[in-house]
């Protein structure tokens, strides 16, 4: 796999650069189908997808970040890259996200796997292979979350998981986030949190005064109306970290060191180093969702992430593991 060549070293600079990295579209030759799933009787979820010509090599679902969309940079350029690979790519959208937000009567949060195993569901009885999960920042916490909570039974329908970002730790990230340095990026989150909750109708603005953080603003909306009672349980009870140890398919996680939002730590735990199923791609440069890489390998992200899941195509999740491991 080639190693990760950063054009800017700064974790600011690659976060933001990244954000407005000109990606390419391939809308025109790949169209989209844009459907809407039902996962609960009261629940819709927008799912957008492109085809291959011919027939796939396999599907690729990509999983967005907090208060993202299908519509973000890096998963636009990943699908391209999917796309161009031979294979199907799926654009899972978090409920109330991508412009359903009047199609649920909840919201979503970091562990909410359901909606997105029903939709795996449908498509493994449709008789489609085992799909691959991408997931990014909050996305990619939630798809491992799914995958180890599924144990083995995920072979049927998970080939492997690949995350960018992770906040593996959503207590240790939410502080993180919380710090000086980073109050540009957390004003940004909240504004887009309380715009998306407002725009639901079942709020109004009136009730997010004195909200400042993305902690209060869990604290007081996204954990009370899930039954997590605080933010602290929430953030306990759906954190990755705290499921590695039923994961039984193949993910690679790549993560950088001088995240901006994701202290590293995490990554050095037992839960992740000790664990076979596990490969980790660490980093010294490349912030949160960045990895803007030098000359050719510009969009490394892709690379890295297309050329791990072609090593694993065709193969049973047992061998894939065995193959990734060794790359």
């Amino acid at each position: 796999m080639v190693p990760f060549d950063p054009l800017l070293r700064s974790p600011h600079l690659q976060t933001i650069a990244a954000h407005f990295w000109k990606r390419p579209d391939l809308t025109a030759e790949f169209p989209v189908e844009r459907r809407l799933y039902r996962t609960e009787p009261d629940v819709q979820v927008l799912v957008c997808s492109q085809r291959p010509r011919g027939e796939a090599r396999g599907e690729i679902f990509m999983v967005h970040g907090l208060e993202g969309s299908g519509e973000a940079g890096y998963i636009r350029s990943l699908s391209a890259a999917a796309l161009r690979a031979g294979f199907a790519a799926h654009r899972f959208h978090m409920r109330t996200c991508g412009g359903t937000e009047r199609l649920c009567p909840t919201l979503y949060h970091a562990g909410l796997t359901g909606d997105l195993l029903a939709v795996l569901r449908e498509f493994r009885n449709q008789g489609r292979a085992p799909a691959f999960l991408t997931g990014f920042s909050l996305g990619g916490n939630l798809v491992l979350k799914l995958a180890a909570e599924m144990g083995e039974a995920a072979r049927e329908y998970v080939q492997g998981v690949c995350t960018v970002s992770a906040p593996l730790d959503l207590a240790a990230c939410a502080r993180r986030i919380g710090e000086r340095d980073n109050r540009v990026y957390e004003a940004r989150l909240v504004r887009a949190m309380r715009q998306r909750l407002c725009a639901t109708g079942r709020y109004q603005m009136r009730e997010f005064a004195g909200v400042r953080s993305v902690f209060e603003l869990d604290d007081r909306f996204t954990a009370p109306s899930f039954g997590f009672g605080n933010a602290a349980n929430y953030y306990r009870t759906q954190s990755a970290i705290g499921y590695l140890a039923g994961l039984r398919v193949p993910a690679l996680l790549i993560q950088a060191k001088d995240d901006t939002f994701v202290p590293f730590a995490a990554y050095e735990s037992t839960a992740v180093r000790g664990n076979p199923w596990i490969q980790l791609m660490a980093t010294e440069h490349g912030g949160h969702l960045g990895f803007i890489g030098r000359g050719p390998n510009r969009l490394w992200l892709d690379e890295a992430i297309m050329e791990w899941i072609g090593a694993a195509v065709n193969k049973s999740p047992v061998e894939s593991s065995t193959v990734l491991r060794s790359q």
